[in-house]
């Protein structure tokens, strides 16, 4: 890319993050009430996003020679730190970090 593509790239990419960062607040301001299927939408689609990506992650790991067996410690593991500590950051930070450190040593394909 020339360096003119790069900043046009870049430039699109700010504006369509701005957009949608911005357009929410100006469509539904603070002493405004939603309707009632974006308040819906909003109960529901963070649910629906994880189990997404819960998939997505795990498409593929059942082909593999483990047979999903990192993956499954780590999703237990995760459970197991977010029901004790209740805190979302810690148990997938700490599920990443193990998740990491058994396909880098003891599932090395």
């Amino acid at each position: 890319m020339t360096t003119m593509q790069s900043l046009l790239t870049i430039i699109a990419v700010i504006l369509g993050t701005m957009t949608t960062r911005f357009l929410p607040f100006l469509i539904f301001p603070e002493g405004k009430t939603p309707p009632p299927y974006i308040i819906y939408l909003g109960t529901v689609l963070p649910y629906a996003v994880i189990g997404l990506l819960v998939v997505y992650c795990l498409k593929d790991a059942f082909n593999g020679g483990y047979f999903a067996l990192p993956e499954i410690i780590a999703i237990l593991f995760i459970v197991v730190i977010h029901k004790w500590k209740k805190n979302t950051l810690l148990s997938i930070g700490a599920g990443t970090i193990l998740y990491m450190i058994l396909v880098q040593t003891f599932f090395v394909c």
